[in-house]
């Protein structure tokens, strides 16, 4: 691609005493991209009159924000250029070099436009879930006596934008605006096969039926079941398959109908993938 040479004068300041000239910048820029600054229609007398009485005027490309531009100046130092340009970064802007640095013929200088901003966002604290057994309930049906209300969190964010575009951020710190409400249900007994309807897992050591998996705050090969105690080994048997995994009880659940126990991600993918969703399994403990 050609490059027009168009000649700027950015910010010349005309000589002083003995007719010697300030820092001068002229910015030839592509045809098709917009000009820093007021154009002039070619070398004004004072440009004119500084390059003829000996500034030295050497090409150095400046990029600001991923935006190229290549410019002729007399300045001594990175500052001075910038400043010369009508460019003042703060003091979160990044400048390689830094401001202080020489310039050097052929030099490239990079701009980054650095803002920091603090946010507010409102964060959802889930309610958790306390169910007691009972045979007023009906088998495999389940009453809620208190409705669960999720809480709220509000966390002060710290976002860095570099030339418009979001690249970190991290919480500063998080505030306790409203407590979750916890969820009381009653729920009936399931009827484990060969078992007592009326007291969880007495008389049967085996059930059938439905197995689903969810994603507690834990990993390993455990399982959310509705009645069996905490701690109860439990062999779940893909009856499609035949394959097998041994899963620890340490939660409650699930609580639809026909379903009869929550595989942790690790346990469910041992039987068939994730994405098989439900499995006709049986248990065994």
């Amino acid at each position: 691609m050609s490059i027009a040479v168009v000649i700027v004068s950015l910010a010349f300041v005309q000589a002083q005493a003995k007719d010697v000239p300030s820092v001068g910048v002229w910015v030839m820029e592509r045809s098709n991209s917009p000009l820093l600054g007021k154009a002039a229609g070619g070398f004004t007398e004072a440009a004119a009159s500084a390059v003829g009485a000996g500034a030295s005027a050497e090409p150095v490309r400046v990029v600001v924000s991923g935006k190229v531009h290549d410019v002729i100046t007399n300045a001594g130092s990175v500052g001075e250029l910038l400043s010369a340009m009508g460019i003042d970064p703060d003091a979160d802007d990044r400048v390689v070099p830094s401001p202080s640095a020489p310039l050097q013929v052929g030099q490239a200088i990079q701009v980054d436009l650095v803002d920091v901003r603090l946010l507010t966002t409102a964060v959802s604290v889930p309610f958790t879930v306390t169910t007691d057994y009972t045979t007023d309930v009906g088998v495999g049906k389940t009453h809620v006596l208190t409705q669960g209300e999720p809480g709220s969190i509000e966390r002060l964010i710290e976002q860095v934008v570099v030339n418009g575009e979001v690249v970190g951020m991290r919480v500063l710190s998080s505030t306790l605006v409203t407590s979750p409400v916890t969820e009381v249900r009653l729920a009936g007994p399931a009827a484990p096969d060969g078992g007592s309807l009326t007291v969880p897992g007495v008389g049967g050591r085996t059930q059938v039926g439905m197995a689903t998996w969810y994603d507690p705050p834990w990993s390993g090969l455990t399982a959310a079941h509705p009645w069996l105690p905490f701690g109860t080994h439990v062999t779940v048997t893909d009856l499609d398959t035949g394959r097998s995994v041994t899963v620890v009880i340490d939660d409650r659940g699930p609580f639809g109908p026909g379903r009869i126990i929550d595989l942790s991600p690790e346990a469910f993918a041992a039987l068939q993938p994730l994405g098989h969703g439900v499995l006709h399994v049986s248990l065994s403990w």
